[in-house]
């Protein structure tokens, strides 16, 4: 049975939200995860005839997201701005994050992305390999290092920590 136009759009309504934070897992802004959304939308609708399980659409949607996202960000290169280097060697310091989000988002690209598929959409160790393309052994041990560097990264006035 193929897909109308309305039920597309439908499942992308849906699913949007889970696929902007996939995005914004690889990407290191709003504007270039809506980006790569757009992206994926147009590469869904483009080869929705390979789609044959219907119960599979949010994380063939989400892996579509994630394929654009990292694209994205091998085209746009690593960019350092002069600005934003230290002026002197500083020693390595404590950042505390007001929020967990804002935690999860210091972390490096492939740890982001796992935590936030984790986490946030809940899939599964072994749907975020497929999604990511590694193996599960990978998954785990990016998350393993992802929970240790949020619990570092995480404070508070009292020094407690939340479950993570």
């Amino acid at each position: 049975m193929e897909w109308t136009r309305e039920e597309f759009a439908g499942a992308v309504t849906e699913h949007g939200r889970r696929m902007f934070r996939a995005a914004r897992a690889v990407l290191d802004s709003d504007a270039d995860a809506e980006d790569a959304v757009s992206q994926a939308v147009l590469q869904a609708w483009q080869s929705l005839d390979g789609l044959k399980n219907r119960e599979a659409v949010r994380p063939w949607l989400v892996k579509i997201a994630v394929n654009c996202a990292y694209a994205q960000r091998r085209r746009q290169g690593r960019v350092v701005y002069l600005d934003d280097l230290p002026q002197e060697p500083a020693a390595r310091e404590t950042i505390c994050h007001d929020g967990l989000w804002e935690a999860v988002c210091a972390l490096p690209p492939d740890r982001r992305a796992a935590v936030v598929l984790f986490y946030y959409e809940d899939m599964s160790v072994e749907q975020i390999a497929k999604c990511l393309g590694v193996p599960k052994g990978t998954v785990k041990s990016r998350l393993s290092r992802a929970r240790k560097q949020l619990k570092e990264m995480l404070c508070d006035e009292e020094g407690s920590y939340g479950t993570i």
